[in-house]
């Protein structure tokens, strides 16, 4: 009698807590910008602080040697290197999301895009990414002017920007757009015309789809960048067509009119949000971070899922 009890007192429980809903922190992972690494003070202590406010797991993540690799390794790679990256750590295998900086944020945009059999992407943090690309180079692009890396960096960059082999050692080559030589760009550029769906009859559902699963999409501009040109391409505005004139701001655009990658369906939806904030590039206050930043890296996620043990169907409570 005492047994049975026992053993029904156990089994009820082990039902209630089946019905509890079980929730942890979503990790995250930052991506850092080109001529930079994990291990330099800005981008490890600004993960640290991300993690400190947010109280969410997170982790730099370091593609290749960092500095090098951001500068001379083509972004397809990188994304690539980034995408078998986060498949290895079990600590994103249930989801997690993404805060890019800079250059980093086509890296990111690759990993959302391009990598198959990864784990999802909930929420992704853009600090002035330059996703419509870049129509010129500003000056002190590499910062490191005394270092033979940036040297060569900028011998290259003089060289002729669709060739094969600037497209394939140059990473900022693969979203260098210029706006009166469309016809090359969208030929030979290697990188940005992809992600961005924007080759005529070349436009893939999957990365579409890939895009707009994102629950939410945050765009950081900061009023005074003078990297990103022009800086609306950090919400996705750029020149039309031919021009460097009249700028376009994003729902002009055919990107997000004709909704090539579904910035207009996340739009919709109301989860884009649209943030401008004062500083030059990716300087951003700690109260901008607080405010724009780290509500969408607190998300909680359910549990991990259990299944049917035969038929490996989802149980539901």
């Amino acid at each position: 009698m005492e047994k049975g009890l026992k053993r029904s007192c156990v089994m009820v429980v082990v039902a209630f807590l089946a019905k509890v809903d079980i929730s942890v922190s979503v990790p995250f992972i930052m991506l850092h910008g080109i001529a930079s690494q994990c291990s330099d003070d800005t981008n490890a202590n600004f993960t640290q602080l991300l993690t400190n406010l947010s109280g969410s797991p997170g982790f730099c993540l370091e593609i290749g040697n960092g500095v090098i690799n951001s500068m001379f390794l083509p972004l397809t790679q990188q994304a690539e290197i980034a995408c078998e990256n986060v498949k290895e750590m079990k600590e994103l295998s249930q989801g997690y999301n993404i805060v890019g900086r800079s250059q980093g944020n086509l890296v990111a945009r690759g990993l959302i895009e391009f990598c198959d059999g990864g784990p999802p992407v909930f929420n992704y943090i853009s600090l002035a990414g330059p996703h419509a690309g870049i129509s010129s180079l500003p000056r002190g692009l590499c910062g490191l002017t005394s270092d033979p890396a940036c040297k060569k960096f900028n011998e290259l960059i003089k060289g002729a920007l669709y060739s094969e082999t600037i497209q394939d050692h140059l990473a900022p080559s693969g979203y260098y757009k210029i706006p009166n030589d469309m016809k090359q760009y969208l030929e030979r550029s290697k990188y940005l015309p992809k992600l961005n769906n924007e080759i005529p009859n070349q436009r893939n559902q999957t990365y579409k789809d890939r895009f707009t699963s994102l629950h939410n999409l945050v765009l950081v501009k900061f009023q005074d960048d003078e990297v990103i040109t022009p800086n609306d391409s950090t919400w996705f505005g750029f020149y039309p067509d031919g021009e460097f004139e009249t700028l376009l701001s994003a729902n002009q655009t055919k990107l997000y009119t004709e909704d090539w990658i579904g910035l207009k369906t996340l739009d919709d939806a109301g989860k884009v949000k649209f943030v401008s904030v004062p500083g030059g590039h990716v300087r951003m206050a700690e109260e901008d971070v607080v405010k724009y930043v780290v509500p969408y890296l607190q998300n909680q996620q359910p549990a991990a899922q259990s299944f049917n043990r035969k038929t490996k169907e989802p149980l539901h409570p």
